[in-house]
């Protein structure tokens, strides 16, 4: 078992090593310097130009470069050349920001989309399992911004509430207990549109898992020898299911980033998906270079997990 984790580490720090180098290429074999940033500003002048490529090490080769990223990256001098404020200072702000949103729309895909869809296997065929699969297949056809329009709508002239931003402008001094709704109002929108379309996929695949292995032989031996139908549907048959699931629980953590990006912008949450949206309009290479960084890790930590699950649910890995 440790020879399995050592080797899966191991071949994660190879592989977000050989990440930070092409995702360091690709960014530096973009069109433009960066000194054309914003060339219709008048303070980039060529003395202030020179300036900013010394002072960011542009003016030295690329590896050289690479290798002063990552060195004032691990230790926090990494700056943004938009505000010139830490880069680990703003993602760590931000993360801050976007962990409920992620919290809250995974819990509530998780916990509806395995009832849902293994309800669906059982009754196959039926009024229930025909209604959610045409549920489903409409949430995954709705456009996420027009659904978004249809629920801010809903929302704002059915309970008077706003739903834009993280809380309400001008209620620093309200009580704990008002500020508390807010905030929780703010966060309920969101989080539901994020995890509308989640549920929609992954009940589809718990459904489509259930009755592969609702055909099995050892389900219908199960079934023969008369036990009850909740002990073959949710002992038997629910554990070898849930089996694929743990590799696609490690790769949510992705979605702390890349999931985000559309539900922050239509309802101006300061996450991180949004930020690393900004960086890249405002060609913020440090911001956009680090948020990339830290995607590779958490793909990498998600996958992590999953060996570590699979360990636990699957015997013939410590062999």
């Amino acid at each position: 078992m440790l020879s399995f984790i050592g080797r899966s580490i191991v071949q994660k720090i190879i592989t977000l090593f050989f990440v930070s180098i092409v995702s360091f290429l690709i960014i530096h074999l973009a069109p433009g310097e960066p000194s054309q940033v914003d060339p219709l500003n008048p303070k980039f002048t060529p003395e202030i130009v020179e300036r900013f490529q010394k002072a960011f090490y542009l003016d030295k080769p690329l590896h050289v470069q690479y290798l002063y990223f990552y060195r004032d990256l691990f230790t926090g001098k990494t700056v943004s050349w938009k505000d010139n404020q830490s880069v680990l200072a703003k993602i760590w702000e931000r993360f801050l920001n976007s962990l409920p949103l992620f919290l809250v729309g995974t819990i509530i895909t998780w916990t509806l989309s395995f009832p849902i869809g293994i309800r669906s296997a059982i009754f196959r065929g039926g009024l229930y399992d025909r209604t959610t699969t045409f549920f489903s297949y409409l949430l995954i056809s709705i456009p996420g911004f027009f659904f978004a329009y249809v629920l801010i709508i809903l929302v704002v002239n059915g309970f008077h509430v706003p739903v834009i931003g993280m809380e309400t402008f001008g209620l620093g001094n309200a009580p704990w207990p008002h500020l508390i709704m807010d905030r929780i109002w703010h966060l309920l929108l969101p989080s539901v549109l994020g995890a509308t379309g989640g549920i929609a996929v992954l009940s589809r695949y718990v459904r489509s898992q259930m009755l592969e292995v609702e055909g099995q032989d050892y389900v219908r031996t199960a079934r023969a020898k008369g036990l009850p139908p909740e002990q073959v549907h949710y002992k038997h048959a629910l554990r070898n299911a849930l089996l694929p699931f743990v590799t696609m629980f490690g790769l949510i953590l992705p979605g702390l980033i890349g999931g985000s990006v559309i539900i922050e912008s239509i309802f101006s949450w300061p996450g991180m998906g949004r930020m690393a949206y900004e960086a890249i309009l405002a060609r913020d290479y440090p911001v956009i270079l680090t948020v990339n960084f830290v995607s590779a890790v958490l793909v990498l930590a998600g996958t992590f997990v999953s060996d570590l699950l699979y360990l636990v649910v699957d015997p013939r890995i410590r062999l």
